[in-house]
């Protein structure tokens, strides 16, 4: 009787065990590079930052890169990683967690506890904005490291009662090369009203319809005829932003979820 109790126990026992995600292990590291897009000094670089931030802002901030989502979409994937490896500050288990799947070029923001807080629908659309063309470009380090800097501003702004949100966002970085563009198109429109000053002063002269009446009759003769196209047409379209599975509304703050293990979720991502 005994040895059929245990039989049936240990039955249920491996039931459950095969029910967890085969990526759960304890006391994982806040970074992951399965698919190794990064070299070693950058994932020490990265690692160490995001350990520094983690551990002074108790929110987790995690980063994990995996070859393939195994069937599962984005979000579920992501979820299921922040939730089955043990992150999170607290007993709202604080965190904000960054994955990315090579295999279906997929990239999902997971924010749990106060991380929903401070990483509203809209504040996660800004940071995505920000990392988003390193991303699709390859330069992974620099994308991560956007992500980390970023949830470390917005969680700081979120502790003074004023998280990052619908027409409320980072002031853009000072851009010389964009100041310097609009000087030169400014002094551009200066000197055409300049130009168009002077020439109005000029009473004596007009115009020609036709480039012969400038040249005097008999003193050129062409030898050679040539035909050189000088303009081409380019048409030029909007770069659609990236795919949001969770955009935020003129109301602003963050639409939530519950993932697998019965966990309250933000979060959205999209395709790069």
């Amino acid at each position: 009787m005994k040895k059929r109790v245990f039989t049936i126990f240990f039955a249920l026992l491996l039931s459950v065990i095969s029910a967890i995600p085969v990526f759960a292990e304890s006391n994982v590291a806040r970074l992951l590079d399965e698919p190794d897009l990064l070299s070693d000094s950058e994932e020490a670089d990265l690692e160490s930052k995001l350990d520094e931030i983690s551990e002074r802002q108790k929110v987790d901030i995690v980063v994990a890169a995996v070859n393939s989502l195994e069937g599962m979409t984005a979000m579920e994937y992501a979820d299921d990683f922040y939730d089955y490896n043990g992150y999170g500050f607290g007993a709202e288990k604080d965190g904000i967690l960054f994955l990315i799947s090579m295999g279906e070029r997929d990239w999902y923001i997971s924010t749990t506890g106060y991380g929903i807080t401070a990483i509203t629908d809209a504040g996660r659309e800004y940071i995505a904005e920000q990392f988003i063309d390193d991303l699709s470009g390859g330069e992974y380090a620099a994308a991560f490291t956007t992500f980390a800097e970023l949830c470390d501003e917005f969680i700081t702004q979120a502790k003074t009662g004023e998280p990052y949100d619908v027409d409320h966002m980072p002031e853009e970085p000072f851009d010389p090369f964009g100041c310097l563009i609009i000087a030169l198109g400014a002094s551009f429109v200066i000197s055409l009203i300049a130009t168009g000053i002077m020439k109005g002063q000029l009473k004596s002269v007009h115009s020609q319809l036709v480039a012969d009446s400038y040249v005097k009759e008999g003193s050129m003769r062409l030898t050679k005829e040539k035909d050189l196209f000088l303009y081409k047409k380019v048409d030029r379209r909007e770069r659609p932003k990236p795919e949001d599975s969770g955009n935020s509304g003129s109301s602003g703050g963050s639409k939530t979820h519950t993932s697998s293990s019965g966990t309250t979720h933000g979060g959205g991502g999209g395709k790069f």
